[in-house]
Formats: C-alpha cells, structure tokens, sequence
C-alpha cells in the first residue's frame, strides 16, 4: 500500500510560483508513473501532467506547458510539481496519483491510470 501526501499549495499572486510536493509513504515508491491532475471548483479533475520513470517520458496538458514541471527526488520518495508564472485559471485543489505497475493501454493523463491518490493541496492565485 501507498499513501500520498501533497503539500506546497497555498495563496499566490498571478505572475509568481509554487513548488508542489507529493510525498509518498508506505513502501518504495518506485512508481512506474506519477500524475498531477486538478480540481477547480464546479469543474470536473482534469490532467495536469505526468512522467513515466522508466523512459522520462512526461506529458503536460497544453495550458501548463513550458510553466509546470515535474520531477522527483528518488531519496526523499517525493515527487514534485514546479509551477512558475501562475495564472487566475489555475486555482484549483492538486492532486498526485502514482501507478506502481505499468499500464500501457492507458493513457498517462487519465485518472484511471492512477491507483494510488493523495487527498489534495488548494492552490489559489490571485489577481
């Protein structure tokens, strides 16, 4: 068993930045891929971005490219969401999800790739 921990989130102002952090627990988190998807309210979760480890392979939704980054510091079981020059549009509560196994008829930026949920950290970004 997993468990998933988001921490990082948090008021900003538009323009600035935050450094999201999934910390896992519960076994080694040699994840065959890691998500980051986003709930913003009276909208449904959405796919932010993701990495497979195995190849580095990583995917970001249009709107969050070339400003969101996903990494992951192997020691530390935790795996991490940059975000630089933040927008209105993306308050929202972030969520990381972690498959142990791989799942390659599913696509990475859908949630059913994902077994393992952490319970989400409030991002606000204020004008």
């Amino acid at each position: 068993q997993v468990q998933l921990a988001e921490s990082g989130g948090g008021l900003v102002q538009a323009g600035g930045s935050l450094r999201l952090s999934c910390a896992a627990s519960g076994r080694t988190f040699s994840s065959y891929a890691t998500g980051w998807f986003r709930q913003a309210p009276g909208k449904e979760r959405e796919f932010v971005a993701a990495r497979r480890w195995s190849d580095g392979i990583t995917s970001y939704t249009d709107s969050v490219k070339g400003r969101f980054t996903i990494s992951r510091d192997g020691a530390k079981n935790t795996v991490y969401l940059q975000m630089n020059s933040l927008k209105r549009e993306d308050t929202a509560v972030y969520y990381c999800a972690a498959r142990l196994s791989p799942a390659y008829a599913v696509p990475l930026s859908s949630s059913y790739a994902y077994n393992y949920w952490g319970q989400g950290t409030q991002v606000t970004v204020s004008s």
